[in-house]
């Protein structure tokens, strides 16, 4: 039966895209998506284990990193079962309900990492520029309150533009343009009224990730302000080395997003595949690097890594 058919079939169900034009060579794909699955979960519960278990990094910086983790564990884990299902043969088809419950966490998700970074510059930029009351400032108080606004609001602005999909009708074929499902997909293949998710989604996308990335860069314009005024360039050196992690981890993230934006709105003529790819790069890249980039450029987190698998050597 083909894809049209099945697709006109049912209407509560989508067909799922794998990575056109490989179908064969599934067993063997599978194998570094696993990888990267394994790497991701093991990666960022290897960070909250070193934060949890060593009281030196009871710090403002690394419960935000601990944030960070946590949001990209559950990222990757959000299309785990969609992704090797596919690689596997397990899975073809995805049902409307399970479908909008995996693009409602997809989309919160990225929204709650984008607050987190936030959260990490407005950190970066009080040890900077205000030393002194650093402590008074950041508070464990002040971080759980963080917290809790970054969750509502990663949470709660969503639900609007995610449960209107249920009530659209979809009258186009249902076929994905990925292995999981996007907002931005499905609305593309409704043919009710769209303009509330039209505007109420870019509403969420500039008040989210857009004002974020400004508020960031302004954060940084600050930073860099203060640390030119210091006249020994030793000092300048250690305070941009503290923002360097912190400066890869947004760059991990807002470069992917703007990959695939500019893949959905002017790549139409490409092939399907770089659809897939630059799906699962927006995915998957940002919770396999954050924690490399943390290990490696955190002394204080690479020093306890180091001593963790010493000792278990020993």
């Amino acid at each position: 039966m083909s894809a049209n058919s099945i697709s006109s079939a049912n209407s509560s169900r989508f067909i799922l895209t794998g990575f056109p034009g490989l179908e064969a060579d599934y067993t063997w794909l599978s194998i570094p998506f696993s990888s990267i699955y394994a790497m991701v979960f093991l990666g960022n519960c290897m960070v909250l284990h070193v934060i949890r278990t060593e009281s030196s990094l009871h710090q403002p910086m690394f419960y935000f990193l601990a944030m960070l983790s946590i949001t990209d564990m559950c990222m990757g884990l959000s299309t785990m079962c969609t992704v090797l299902g596919i690689l596997w043969g397990f899975v073809q088809h995805i049902s409307l309900d399970i479908c909008i419950v995996q693009s409602y966490f997809i989309h919160g998700l990225s929204f709650m990492e984008s607050s987190v970074l936030l959260a990490m510059a407005f950190d970066r930029y009080i040890a900077i520029c205000n030393p002194l009351r650093y402590s008074s400032i950041l508070t464990n108080d002040k971080i759980i309150r963080i917290g809790v606004a970054i969750f509502c609001r990663s949470t709660l602005l969503i639900p609007p533009v995610i449960i209107r999909l249920k009530f659209l009708t979809y009258c186009r074929p249902h076929i994905l343009s990925h292995s999981f499902c996007l907002h931005q997909d499905l609305i593309r293949m409704a043919c009710s009224d769209i303009r509330f998710n039209y505007i109420y989604g870019l509403f969420l996308v500039i008040s989210n990730l857009l004002l974020d990335a400004v508020l960031i860069l302004i954060s940084y314009i600050m930073i860099l302000h203060a640390v030119f005024a210091i006249a020994s360039r030793e000092e300048r050196a250690k305070l941009l080395q503290t923002c360097v992690s912190h400066i890869c981890a947004v760059m991990v993230f807002y470069i992917p997003i703007i990959g695939l934006t500019m893949v959905h709105r002017f790549g139409k003529h490409l092939s399907p595949l770089v659809h897939v790819l630059m799906g699962n790069v927006y995915i998957l890249f940002p919770p396999l690097m954050n924690p490399i980039i943390y290990s490696i450029k955190t002394q204080q987190i690479r020093r306890r890594i180091q001593r963790l698998f010493c000792v278990k050597r020993t």
